[in-house]
């Protein structure tokens, strides 16, 4: 291993009030100029190790913490985030937690003028961060009108500007389109390769970025020892691996391939028959329509004409880069936001003439951040607190919460819980009051492999009852996985609407894995390579 830059001996950390040991007696060392990602289930810690390394763990979390943490010299236990952030710059699962002033440039700024910066070393670092990540042109607008995926590349440069030797971010491409997150990887890792900074990041999105990976971590759950390793001896001990890895796994594929180009060949020495799949008609009454809708934030256009038909029963995927207007179209289904001209309907209701209170009665929405819809003592308050809004009588919880993978959890607190959990906890709180439209914006961040694949059965399963779901990602491989229908949008409008096999296996950007490895329109996931070769001959 090169020299350390960070060292952990024998840490233990628990959180308050939790008997939880999320860290257990953990030995690790990260070599000087590593890229290393860590991966691991919803829930076992990665978030938590990556905030002991600029002491945000236990400084600012609060908890008992035992062992020796070291980064280059320094104790972040001892020392605490504000001295650590020349050393460790830390990108956190939510941007808008770390901003604390108006504009992108000055953003870019403030953490330059806490350090006492001359004035043109900031000018020149600001220049050089705006052009790294491609975002020159949002200089001077207000962070509020930003898209998710536009936040998250402001949050990564603000930390980039203070030039740590040390940069961790945490699940940095989960708001970003494909090409978005492309782009900020590949210049993570030219900042690894160009200045030997040392890169440590965690994802779920493994098939995004293992490729770019020195070494990855294995967090199997809180209190267990990491596995380390290097991509190919980790995956191959791992339960869950992106979907190019489980083809290796299966197919006995060696070495095993981390890329496109090195699966093709392997790909190509399989003979697979697809199973022709009879596409659905759209025979069912619309539950959603929006006709010519336009609307703007203060003359910026979100939504441009737009025409959208939604039927009864139908699960369809809103993909397109981000700031194509994919929250905004769902807001407005909602009626959290109302039309400039056009109009939306849905289940019989003008939007534009219902009130929020009656909408809510047939439409459910999840919102990127789950931490709006979280403000009860428990989850089971959450749940129960739903029902009463709406009037309905009391019913079993359990079965929502087994059916989103959450048994046991009925009486945490809801903000104790891991990211991908708490998305979980505001998906139940939506679904208990069992609306006949359900909208899901990013509903897979913060999702391990195992949880979106319940994600996925959990929505078909709605669809098939006679639920209308239409979710906006950026997750190409649960759109393969469950999306009957795809749509892409751009610049506020419909750019393209079809089936999801039609659609996916058309775009070069939006398409799957799998289908990227065989340009086959039947063939989106590693389920249909497998259904494909089990018909073989």
């Amino acid at each position: 291993m090169r020299n350390p830059i960070i060292e952990l001996q024998g840490v233990t950390f628990s959180y308050p009030n939790s008997y939880i040991r999320v860290l257990q007696e953990m030995d690790l060392q990260i070599g000087e100029g590593e890229f290393i990602l860590v991966v691991g289930p919803s829930g076992s810690g990665k978030s938590t190790l990556l905030r002991t390394f600029n002491g945000l763990v236990p400084h600012f979390s609060g908890g008992r913490i035992a062992g020796q943490v070291r980064v280059d010299g320094h104790d972040p236990i001892a020392e605490g985030p504000h001295r650590m952030s020349p050393i460790v710059g830390l990108v956190q699962q939510d941007p808008e937690a770390q901003f604390v002033v108006d504009t992108v440039e000055d953003e870019l700024a403030f953490g330059m003028e806490n350090q006492g910066l001359p004035q043109a070393l900031m000018r020149k670092r600001m220049e050089e961060v705006l052009d790294q990540l491609a975002i020159a042109h949002l200089r001077h607008r207000r962070i509020s009108s930003l898209s998710a995926g536009e936040k998250q590349r402001v949050a990564i440069g603000s930390v980039l500007t203070l030039q740590p030797k040390v940069l961790v971010l945490d699940e940095p491409t989960s708001q970003l389109d494909p090409q978005a997150a492309e782009e900020v990887l590949t210049t993570l890792r030219q900042l690894n390769q160009d200045l030997g900074l040392t890169i440590i990041l965690s994802e779920h999105r493994l098939e995004r970025v293992v490729q770019y990976a020195d070494r990855l971590i294995y967090l199997p759950a809180p209190g267990e020892q990491p596995l380390s390793g290097t991509p190919e001896e980790v995956l191959l001990q791992m339960p869950f691996a992106p979907p190019l890895v489980q083809l290796a796994k299966a197919f006995h594929w060696q070495p095993m391939p981390l890329t496109i180009k090195d699966a093709r060949p392997f790909a190509g020495l399989l003979n697979l028959r697809p199973i022709e799949r009879l596409q659905k008609e759209e025979t069912e009454p619309a539950s959603v329509e929006v006709h010519e809708v336009w609307y703007d934030y203060s003359g910026v256009e979100a939504l441009c004409g737009l025409n959208l038909r939604a039927g009864k029963g139908e699960l369809i995927a809103l993909m397109g880069r981000n700031g194509s207007g994919k929250t905004t179209l769902l807001k407005h289904l909602v009626g959290l936001l109302r039309p400039k001209r056009g109009y939306v309907v849905v289940n019989g209701l003008d939007t534009g003439e219902a009130s929020t209170e009656t909408l809510i009665q047939h439409v459910g929405y999840v919102p990127q951040d789950p931490n709006t819809l979280l403000f009860a003592d428990t989850v089971q308050q959450e749940l129960e607190f739903t029902r009463c809004a709406h009037a309905l009588p009391p019913t079993d919880m359990d079965r929502w919460l087994v059916a989103l993978g959450l048994a046991g959890l009925g009486w945490c607190y809801p903000r104790d819980l891991s990211a991908g959990q708490r998305q979980r906890v505001a998906l139940a709180a939506i679904l208990v009051a069992e609306p006949s439209i359900l909208l899901l914006d990013e509903p897979t961040r913060g999702l391990d492999r195992n949880e979106k694949q319940a994600l996925a059965s959990f929505l078909r399963t709605q669809a098939d009852q006679g639920c209308t779901v239409i979710m906006a990602t950026h997750d190409v491989e649960l759109a393969a996985e469950c999306a009957q229908r795809v749509v892409i949008m751009g610049e506020g409008q419909v750019v393209v609407d079809g089936p999801a096999r039609e659609v996916m296996s058309q775009s070069l950007v939006f398409a799957s894995q799998v289908n990227k490895l065989f340009r086959d329109p039947h063939l989106l996931t590693v389920q249909d390579v497998m259904e494909a070769q089990t018909n073989e001959g």
